[in-house]
């Protein structure tokens, strides 16, 4: 049985983004600390001068980059979820199923599951490939947290097949043919 994984080249683009989705989640940590923490005493601490602040009342222009930059420290973990996930994707085609793993997953999918495969951004440099599946594969995993970060990154019915993946068209029609679908099959759409 061979096991698909992310070539060199789309390991280090993944590691790239990784690091510069942690950049961004200093800089906005960074930048809400200064925004509503700010003492007119510059040696008083980050919470006297939030206190400070909040007695005296936040104004519009540190109100609305402080929002932004809880939007960013919230969406930036998730986003980091979605590339740690591809980063270590793994994929094993076996008798039982399409078998997945990455950093904390490790789903079966039988083949009679695998409903549909459909090519999603076309037009882009690495587009990447979703295999719709009949049923919610997620309660496979036992974290809740992963499988609450897994269902975000993913979806709940379906793989994602990364456009990085060395040999995805082998890995393709292993799926297509195993799961019985038609390597000619029109493409699906759904969301």
């Amino acid at each position: 049985m061979k096991t698909y994984r992310l070539s060199p080249s789309a390991r280090r683009s993944a590691i790239v983004l990784l690091i510069g989705a942690l950049i961004i989640w200093v800089f906005a940590l960074w930048t809400l600390r200064i925004s509503i923490a700010t003492g007119s005493d510059p040696s008083t601490g980050f919470v006297p001068a939030l206190r400070e602040n909040l007695d005296r009342g936040l104004s519009p222009g540190q109100i609305i980059p402080a929002l932004l930059m809880v939007v960013l420290l919230v969406a930036t973990p998730l986003a980091a979820w979605s590339i740690l996930e591809e980063l270590g994707a793994q994929y094993t085609p076996t008798d039982a199923g399409l078998r997945f793993t990455s950093f904390g997953v490790a789903l079966t999918c039988p083949w009679n599951s695998v409903i549909g495969v459909h090519r999603r951004d076309d037009d882009a440099d690495e587009p990447f490939d979703e295999v719709a599946l009949s049923d919610d594969l997620s309660s496979q995993i036992r974290n809740p947290l992963v499988r609450w970060l897994h269902r975000q990154a993913c979806g709940a019915r379906r793989f994602i097949i990364y456009g990085g993946l060395e040999d995805r068209d082998d890995l393709l029609h292993e799926i297509r043919m195993r799961a019985g679908l038609n390597d000619a099959q029109p493409a699906l759409s759904w969301a």
